[in-house]
């Protein structure tokens, strides 16, 4: 399987690619998945140019194509303005523009972070809309790391349930691809001869009245 690691943080070295690597640590040892990184930041240029002519340049069409082709993702931002940043909304509605169903029923874990605890609202307001307007399945844990919360009991734990939801899903949607889920039964059918009567509401009123 495959793992892509979208990180859109602007710093080298980053906290947001810190958080980015060590989600997609946690998944790839779980779901046994080859990992790719995406540094938003790198293509800054090709995603303006997008924009203009309508066409994505080389490095960024790989990047489209990697996530794309991915049975999972792993996203990451830094929190600019209570929101995810314009850099990283900028390459999602580029990928969107070059192929609007491009994250259609992928699984996506969702991350961010910030310099306050305030901001973990984000996760819920910002990012998790966004996907789910995209169509993507985003894992019911988001992780959300302010600059306290680095060596911060907490942070593992979360990295961790968000992780297993992730590699859970990927596993899954694998084994549906290549047969190895079962369709789920039929329902069992009661025999024809033990059928309810169905018998009209006037009917039944009727025979309630008393006679005469």
């Amino acid at each position: 399987m495959k793992l892509v690691v979208v990180s859109a943080g602007l710093s080298v070295p980053s906290s947001t690619r810190l958080l980015a690597d060590r989600l997609a640590s946690s998944t790839a040892g779980r779901a046994s998945a080859e990992v790719q990184v995406v540094e938003v930041r790198d293509l800054a240029v090709e995603i303006a140019h997008t924009f203009t002519n309508g066409f994505p340049g080389r490095n960024l069409s790989a990047a489209f194509d990697a996530v794309a082709a991915a049975d999972g993702l792993v996203v990451v931002t830094p929190v600019f303005s209570a929101s995810y940043s314009g850099l990283f909304k900028s390459f999602i509605d580029a990928l969107s523009v070059t192929d609007e169903d491009a994250l259609a029923g992928k699984p996506v874990l969702i991350g961010a972070t910030g310099g306050t605890a305030r901001h973990s609202l984000v996760l819920d307001h910002a990012l998790r809309p966004l996907f789910a307007y995209l169509k993507a399945v985003v894992v019911p844990t988001g992780v959300y790391a302010a600059s306290e919360d680095w060596g911060a009991e907490g942070l593992d734990g979360r990295i961790e349930r968000a992780a297993g939801e992730l590699a859970g899903l990927m596993a899954g949607l694998s084994g549906g691809a290549t047969g190895e889920l079962s369709a789920a039964p039929e329902p069992a059918r009661e025999p024809a001869g033990d059928a309810f009567e169905v018998v009209p509401f006037e009917e039944r009123l009727a025979a309630l009245r008393p006679a005469g």
